[in-house]
């Protein structure tokens, strides 16, 4: 019995070495366009050159930088990139849905992300409400018709109070998960005083994408959805409990994560973010 017992503990503690050193994030994250944009707008196929010397391969593009979506896609395959998400502006999908929708299948995308209702003064009810009309009708017709799957990425306005949550919680809920999913973008869930992970558990896979980014310490938050962009440091420096995040990522089911870093210390911060994810241990 004892021998059993001793065999028993011996088990026990290879199993508890091995895990803790396991990776928490063993892939490779994305990468955000806007996190080059500056590079971006000045030449675009030595900007793909610089993200894929880093290892990166997978883009979320909200611009095209006065590139075709051929061309663009082009350059990504003659470098064995992709592009698994295509950011657009609302007045494009309420004005010029089919472009869109075309130019996100050319470029190979899976998903079709917007980022911002527009709005005046605080967000309202009466502003949910149309954004969930607006939103079941965008996700309807690109999955019927291009069979992309439409996003809706948080910024932080939209965490007003209502009822016993937000009105985040009221668009989750008033859309149709058939064909509105979301991307959490983890500063602007922490921003407005949210918890990004007990966020992922309420909601699970209805995230589908994550933007990685970090918020300066002592910065308090609010609910105007921006800050300055030098608020944006490199992963692990913040506030954000991310191993919490991408555990919870995790169980989501978080199928595509990217770092999006807005500060003008990129070159610096965009490496330290990715030695960070890969230091992480379960």
């Amino acid at each position: 019995m004892k021998k059993h017992l001793i065999l028993f503990l011996f088990l026990l503690s290879l199993h508890q070495i091995y895990a803790q050193s396991r990776p928490l994030f063993p892939q490779m994250p994305g990468m955000v366009s806007y996190t080059y944009r500056h590079s971006f707008q000045k030449d675009v196929a030595a900007t793909l050159d610089t993200i894929k010397a880093l290892g990166i391969t997978d883009m979320e593009f909200s611009n095209l930088f006065g590139q075709t979506a051929t061309d663009l896609r082009k350059m990504l395959d003659e470098r064995g990139m992709q592009c698994s998400s295509f950011g657009v502006g609302y007045a494009d999908l309420q004005n010029k849905l089919a472009e869109v929708g075309r130019n996100a299948q050319t470029l190979g995308a899976q998903f079709v992300r917007v980022a911002w209702v527009p709005h005046d003064g605080p967000f309202t009810l009466e502003l949910a409400k149309k954004t969930v009309e607006d939103f079941n009708r965008f996700g309807k017709q690109l999955k019927e018709e291009y069979g992309l799957t439409f996003c809706y990425h948080n910024h932080g306005f939209e965490f007003e109070p209502y009822g016993k949550g937000t009105l985040f919680d009221y668009i989750v809920q008033q859309t149709n998960p058939a064909y509105v999913s979301f991307e959490m973008d983890i500063l602007w869930t922490f921003f407005p005083g949210q918890d990004p992970a007990a966020l992922l558990k309420k909601y699970g896979n209805r995230f589908k994408l994550m933007h990685l980014k970090d918020l300066r310490k002592g910065v308090k938050g609010n609910l105007s959805g921006g800050t300055p962009v030098e608020n944006d440091v490199a992963l692990g420096t913040g506030q954000i409990d991310l191993p919490a995040v991408l555990k919870a990522a995790s169980k989501a089911g978080i199928q595509h994560y990217y770092i999006e870093d807005e500060s003008p210390n990129i070159a610096v911060q965009v490496p330290q973010s990715i030695a960070y994810l890969k230091s992480l241990k379960k």
